[in-house]
């Protein structure tokens, strides 16, 4: 009797699935561009959520959170490779041009967490400037990016867990034959890390940000003993032997800088935590920019200590501070180096991970993705089936796949979100905010990313006459949008300086790290974005318009209801 029921449901699921999929072209027109307001994504797409996020962290809470997320990732998983295969002993060169190009990034990002204090960082930006499908896209790729790494460095935690008992880095991996390299090391800890981190996270924000603060304050002196030692027991000489401090060239140094961008993912997930900050306005700006400016620093004397100890040739790309203290015959500094560096990398797995379960709940409150991943706990105030659903996921493929398949790919997905970031900002200033002409400011766009990419692509092909006539380009188009296009008062609150030539630096620098990469994480890219497009005309779009289009909007019975409990919220202190 149950089947017989059963028979004619799934068959008016399918009829009406396949009618809405028949309606998918008039569906796109509807809703690719659709946008929300800010204060819609404020209040009213918040309460999709049902319980809100609990108000706790303060500015020194976000400066621990972006440092603990990025120290432990860079410095640890990246820089031996880099060093070895790309930048040689000018590996420092590297994370400088990086981290000048995050702190860029990082300003648009203020600005924006300053204005709309939200948990979906880039992807409700995107969404209340260039429309649905934009923000969705990023957002799809930040998951992307956040799974890839937290993966990838959750095997690195089993390098480096094994140099501090003074093991094998392989010696706590299961091999299995018959699989494909790089798929064939089961490595258990990896998951066991991840599974532990994703269960204290679903308790509370507030305990595990004081865990990472702790773990931050502990790792931050433990990178000064690295740099001091480093510099005292190291060698001027090793920076120019055997072949000088460029032994790839210039190009070597740039390829290196897109590659070590893997390490600065972590202070976007501060912005992420825009609404369980209790004074957005103020701790945003010092919480984001102030992680880049300590992380950069730290990176770049971290790096220029290790060329010091070795030769760059003899740097090895797996636990390569354990193996350089070794050199020295300090072992026991080598087993300090690996269990120092293993709370590192849980520091920022912690933070990274508290990161994608907010843009997944966010996504989840657009109804691009199956609504139940944007509920928060009542009692936690956490999204606890994002959190659980993406503990999981991560686990499975930290399991098996190594580091050198998914960084390539992780820095692209987010060198391109970082860009769209920064061409919404100008968009957002100079055409939304004073009500000028969305042509002018879409014609500067268009043109400044088509110069950028010619420019970069002279540079990639060594077509050496188009640097100074694209770069000239660049500047010239860049000065006569600032001089003719006009914008009124900048924001009230935490603003970009000297607009636009911040964030058309960033969008340049975000598209040449980009072209530096290898063909081959711009075809796994290719076939991931190819993926989230089908799922998008699937799924997405026909989720977001019946909610949205057809009036079924979730919040608005919820704020008829509660509009008394819920006026705190037009109360955020900005």
């Amino acid at each position: 009797m149950a089947a017989l029921q059963t028979a004619p449901s799934s068959n008016i699921f399918f009829s009406k699935y396949l009618h809405s999929l028949s309606q998918t072209p008039h569906r796109l027109r509807k809703r690719m561009l659709a946008t929300w307001t800010s204060d819609q994504e404020l209040n009213q797409v918040r309460l999709r959520s049902g319980a809100d996020m609990k108000r706790k962290l303060g500015w020194y809470d976000l400066v621990a959170l972006g440092v603990g997320g990025m120290l432990g990732v860079g410095v640890f998983v990246t820089t031996g490779s880099v060093a070895l295969h790309l930048s040689g002993p000018a590996v420092f060169i590297s994370y400088i041009i990086a981290g000048i190009s995050a702190l860029l990034s990082s300003m648009c990002y203020t600005e924006f967490s300053v204005e709309i204090p939200v948990a979906g960082g880039a992807f409700s930006y995107l969404r209340v400037t260039f429309g649905e499908f934009v923000g969705y896209f990023a957002g799809a790729n930040i998951l992307m990016e956040y799974v890839l790494s937290n993966a990838a460095v959750a095997r690195s935690f089993t390098d480096y867990l094994c140099c501090a008992f003074g093991q094998n880095h392989d010696s706590w991996r299961v091999e299995v034959h018959g699989f494909m390299k790089g798929f064939n090391m089961l490595d258990f800890p990896a998951v066991a890390i991840i599974l532990l981190l994703t269960l204290c996270l679903c308790h509370s924000t507030k305990e595990s940000s004081m865990l990472n603060f702790v773990m931050t304050i502990f790792h931050v002196f433990f990178f000064g003993f690295i740099i001091i030692a480093g510099f005292l027991k190291g060698s001027v000489k090793n920076l120019v032997n055997p072949e000088g401090l460029t032994p790839f060239g210039v190009k070597g140094v740039l390829d290196g800088a897109a590659k070590v961008y893997f390490s600065y993912i972590g202070y976007d997930s501060v912005s992420t935590m825009a609404e369980e900050i209790s004074n957005p306005s103020k701790s945003l700006p010092v919480g984001i920019m102030g992680s880049v400016f300590i992380v950069s620093a730290l990176y770049s004397l971290m790096s220029l200590a290790l060329c010091m100890m070795l030769p760059y040739n003899q740097i090895p790309e797996k636990a390569s501070f354990g193996a350089a203290f070794q050199s020295l015959g300090w072992n026991w500094a080598s087993n300090v180096v690996g269990a120092g560096a293993s709370m590192g990398i849980v520091a920022s797995l912690l933070v990274a991970m508290l990161g994608q379960a907010r843009y997944l709940c966010v996504i989840g409150r657009a109804r691009l993705a199956p609504l139940w991943l944007a509920k928060v706990h009542p009692s936690t105030g956490t999204p606890l089936n994002a959190t659980l659903f993406l503990g999981a996921f991560t686990a499975s493929i930290s399991l098996f796949t190594e580091l050198e398949i998914v960084v390539d790919m992780v820095s692209l997905g987010t060198l391109l979100v970082f860009y769209l970031v920064a061409n919404a900002l100008i968009y957002r200033r100079y055409a939304i905010n004073v009500k000028n002409p969305p042509s002018h400011t879409l014609l500067f766009l268009f043109l400044l990313s088509c110069s950028s990419i010619a420019f970069s692509l002279s540079w990639k092909l060594k077509q050496w006459w188009g640097l100074p006539l694209f770069g000239g380009i660049m500047i010239i188009i860049t000065a006569c949008f600032h001089y003719f296009v006009p914008y009124s008062n900048q924001p009230s609150k935490w603003s970009v300086p000297f607009m636009p030539w911040p964030a058309a630096m960033s969008i340049f620098l975000n598209v040449f790290l980009m072209t530096t990469l290898k063909k081959l994480s711009l075809q796994r890219f290719g076939v991931w974005s190819c993926l989230i497009i089908l799922f998008y005309v699937l799924y997405g779009v026909h989720s977001t318009y019946k909610a949205e289009e057809m009036g079924m909007q979730m919040g608005a019975e919820e704020v008829n209801q509660t509009s008394s409990a819920q006026q705190t919220k037009l109360d955020i202190q900005l």
